[in-house]
């Protein structure tokens, strides 16, 4: 069995064979696809974060109006660039957005993907202390932000305050108990999947890593699963973790499919997501369903993971990532024993 969801970057683009021309369009149909796929029995709704992009940005206002608007399903990010990102004031948003939705968040945070300008965090106002990298100060304000999702009290109250406070020192409000517990890391590395685990968070692996071994993505993304876990047990944490993978899934069941995806079999690539840092990139599916159940029932990343994130096409529209959706959770789905 696993949890199915899916993921959306949120693109728009003002152009006649978009649907979604324009932020508000994005943002709008991202909160009907989160209510359309909980009517179809969909366990997730996530959303990437990019910032300087024509994309989705801010998540916590989208997460709190799908939160308003939803009842069961899972509402998450993959990811959120924790090198932009204040960890008091998140864990601020984080809180408020966690109780509107009644404890269904499932944050991914990350050190971030390659960007659309030169250093927008720093345009932020953060910059890495000297010696330190921009994934550094990454991983630091993720290591602040996991404290003070603990919600113990730190900071020393005012004795004379404007309304009154609880005996102690306070923590930042409104807290949420259990959100802790609910937030990933998305690796691109075997080692900084490890570090996650002995953080204890939960691990989000994307359609890109790291090319550690110059095996097939999935193998090495199953491989890096299999590290995550052992760290998990080494680390003596008490609770079973949980983790994701992301892949772009099409079942051809109409004209209208394999016009927009039959092109052909997709294979790994290799890129470099900067000078030095050679990437593999997994391939995508589409085929009728009963090639599609043969294909996946060979990921063994896909395997490994107990939730699986469906990349969705969002500027195809509402009615047609729920078509989409529904496919894989239909005709998909119940054969590989996911159902």
């Amino acid at each position: 069995m696993k949890k199915i969801g899916f993921l959306s970057f949120g693109h728009w683009v003002a152009s006649p064979h978009s649907q979604t021309r324009s932020a508000a369009d994005a943002l709008l149909q991202s909160i009907e696809l989160a209510v359309a796929a909980e009517e179809l029995g969909a366990d997730g709704a996530y959303v990437r974060v990019h910032h300087f992009a024509r994309q989705l940005a801010s998540p916590f206002p989208l997460l709190a109006a799908m939160g308003a608007r939803t009842k069961r399903i899972e509402l998450g990010t993959a990811v959120i660039d924790m090198r932009y990102e204040n960890p008091f004031y998140m864990a601020e948003d984080a809180g408020a957005a966690d109780l509107i939705a009644t404890g269904r968040l499932q944050l991914g945070i990350s050190r971030g993907s390659p960007e659309q300008v030169i250093d927008g965090f720093k345009h932020f106002g953060y910059v890495p202390p000297e010696g330190k990298t921009d994934a550094d100060m990454a991983r630091e304000h993720a290591e602040v932000f996991l404290e003070l999702l603990k919600g113990r009290g730190f900071a020393q109250p005012n004795p004379r305050p404007m309304f009154a406070n609880p005996p102690g020192l306070l923590r930042l409000e409104p807290f949420s108990e259990g959100l802790r517990d609910r937030i990933w890391w998305g690796a691109a590395t075997n080692a900084t999947s490890e570090w996650a685990a002995k953080l204890g968070m939960n691990l989000q692996s994307s359609t890109l890593k790291f090319d550690e071994g110059g095996e097939p993505f999935h193998v090495q993304q199953a491989k890096q699963i299999q590290a995550y876990r052992a760290a998990w047990k080494a680390a003596g944490h008490t609770r079973e973790p949980r983790v994701s993978v992301s892949r772009s899934i099409f079942a051809l069941m109409d004209d209208r499919d394999r016009r927009y995806f039959g092109g052909g079999q997709e294979e790994d690539q290799i890129g470099f997501i900067d000078a030095g840092t050679r990437a593999i990139f997994g391939r995508g599916y589409a085929a009728e369903p009963d090639v599609l159940i043969k294909e996946l029932a060979e990921d063994q990343a896909i395997a490994e993971a107990d939730t699986l994130l469906l990349t969705v096409p969002n500027t195809l529209g509402v009615e047609y990532n729920a078509h989409v959706i529904e496919s894989i959770l239909t005709h998909v789905a119940p054969a590989l024993g996911w159902r």
